[in-house]
């Protein structure tokens, strides 16, 4: 009898063990049953930010090639990995591609509404790509990069930022700016290493109306040649047509010749300014060239220039109260602190500026005064240089 009940008791053991069992085999069972009609995650958009690259058909080293995607097209994420994305194409193809060839969702918006906050910026220079460069959504090189500029493409610029240079991992900024940091002339005994170097970016606008910033350095302000070898080692920051006059005998196609203002400034970055002199180039009919009609340097002016057809408000001469072509640009007050640029956005904004208005009557060009007014005092990068007076005449 004992024997048959231990009997009993192994039976009723084993019997809850494979209840347990079954048990757990059941919830596994209904667990992935119900898998299968959980919703797949949905990831948003990316897009290539490399010129050319490839999609391929698995994460190895040796795959196989399944699309070619380029620049600026939009990939529907289907599974994500460690380091490579699954997408798939507009027309349907499937592949893997590493997250460094693609910008996400969130980098393509800021790029939007970069170009909705300055889609009515006025143009103050066009310029030219030297070669093939990314748009960023920030001024600086370390910034989130996407639009891909080709060699030639013309721009137009509408604002700039300095910004000291990026520095290599582990190297400490140095000490706080120096006058010869700001485009001052460092005083005599001063330690310019400790200056940073400085950096200028342009806020650009292309053809197709992308916008972001790009490094000044890759471009050139788009100035005629028979204009830009008057230079004289200094840099043409804009250049702009006033009119044009008709030179038959012109060795041009066009003989409607144009006549230009330039502003210029040296090749330096971080200038506390952005031109220190101003040209205008007319056009001599009787030597078929341009010709310097007016300068103006030795100024801390500021973009953008203003260029109309006005009349002078203050002419006593029927004649001189025709239209004709104006401009008008901005300079430091004498009276003002020297402009620094902002050390987040890089802007240089002045705290007070004079506003200088010329008009260019034939080939000569005048200042726009209010009779009896002088000229307000403006500020000088360099001290302006004592006037010579002129000597005596002998008697005999």
């Amino acid at each position: 009898m004992k024997w048959m009940r231990q009997c009993a008791v192994r039976r009723r053991q084993g019997a809850g063990v494979r209840f347990l069992l079954m048990l757990a085999a059941c919830t596994l069972l209904a667990l992935n049953g119900c898998s299968r009609f959980r919703p797949k995650p949905v990831y948003p958009s990316v897009y290539v930010v490399y010129k050319q690259t490839f999609l391929r058909d698995r994460v190895a080293a040796v795959s196989n090639r399944t699309a070619t995607v380029t620049n600026g097209q939009e990939l529907k994420v289907l599974e994500k990995g460690r380091r490579f994305l699954k997408v798939q194409t507009a027309n349907g193809e499937v592949g893997w591609i590493d997250e460094k060839a693609v910008a996400t969702q969130e980098i393509v918006d800021g790029f939007r509404a970069l170009a909705a906050q300055h889609q009515k910026d006025s143009t103050v220079a066009t310029a030219v790509v030297r070669d093939e460069v990314y748009l960023h959504v920030k001024p600086g090189r370390e910034t989130d990069r996407f639009f891909l500029l080709q060699e030639n493409e013309k721009l137009k610029l509408l604002a700039r930022a300095t910004l000291p240079k990026a520095l290599p991992k582990g190297q400490r900024p140095p000490a706080p700016a120096t006058p010869a940091a700001a485009g001052k002339p460092a005083a005599a005994g001063e330690d310019q290493s400790a200056a940073p170097v400085m950096e200028d970016w342009w806020l650009v606008r292309d053809a197709k109306g992308d916008t972001g910033w790009i490094y000044s350095r890759m471009i050139d302000v788009d100035v005629p040649d028979a204009v830009g070898r008057y230079a004289e080692g200094q840099r043409f920051v804009g250049a702009y047509v006033l009119t044009t006059v008709y030179d038959p005998d012109a060795e041009q196609a066009d003989k409607n010749i144009p006549i230009y203002l330039t502003v210029l400034s040296p090749y330096k970055a971080g200038l506390p300014y952005d031109f220190d002199q101003v040209r205008v180039f007319t056009w001599n009919i009787k030597k078929h060239r341009y010709e310097t009609a007016f300068r103006d340097k030795n100024i801390e002016g500021f973009l953008p220039v203003k260029i109309e057809q006005a009349r002078d408000a203050y002419a006593k001469v029927p004649q001189a109260s025709m239209p004709a072509p104006t401009f008008t640009y901005r300079v430091l007050a004498a009276d003002a602190p020297t402009a620094v640029p902002d050390p987040v956005t890089g802007a240089v904004i002045p705290a007070r500026t004079v506003e200088k208005t010329y008009r260019l009557e034939g080939n000569v060009t005048r200042r726009l005064l209010q009779p009896g007014t002088p000229a307000p005092a403006e500020a000088h990068p360099e001290p302006p240089a004592e006037k010579k007076k002129p000597a005596g005449r002998r008697r005999r």
